[in-house]
């Protein structure tokens, strides 16, 4: 059986006039996420943590921030296209570890939300994916609230 581990962190600055969507939820704060697509930094990290598990560059290799295609586009969309990859290559996810870095809101209300939208639009068990969100204590960036930032470590097998 063949193993294979990724990697990926993700972050975005905060800012009033945004959406602020995790994990695919919409959540109502003061701020949002700023970037090219919806700018959701969970979906980024996860998505990216694939792409490196197989061995095939980054986000960007294959959602480029120059292409006008992915503008405010939902970050479901690039994960599912990306488990597409994985599938047609023969992995199989085995899990997905992801931890959000925020000081506001608190996700633990939407935490089982968010496991439920990416188990179902990527079609893996929710038992295979753990988010855990932390604050920064009201030190950096994201203590001083002007960014988020996530990072997800994926497992894949291949037979």
């Amino acid at each position: 059986m063949k193993i294979k581990i990724g990697h990926s962190y993700d972050v975005h600055r905060l800012e009033e006039g945004y959406n602020l969507i995790l994990g695919g939820v919409k959540l109502e704060h003061d701020k949002g996420l700023v970037g090219h697509s919806d700018a959701d930094v969970l979906l980024h990290a996860i998505t990216e943590s694939l792409i490196g598990a197989m061995g095939l560059g980054d986000i960007g290799t294959f959602f480029p921030d120059t292409d006008p295609t992915y503008k405010g586009v939902d970050s479901m969309k690039l994960l599912i296209a990306i488990k597409n990859i994985v599938d047609e290559k023969g992995f199989v996810i085995s899990n997905i570890d992801s931890t959000v870095y925020l000081e506001q809101p608190k996700l633990r209300p939407v935490i089982d939300i968010m496991r439920e939208n990416i188990s179902k639009n990527i079609n893996i068990d929710i038992t295979c994916i753990n988010i855990k969100a932390t604050r920064g204590e009201k030190l950096g960036f994201v203590g001083r609230e002007e960014g988020i930032a996530a990072e997800s470590v994926v497992l894949l097998t291949h037979d």
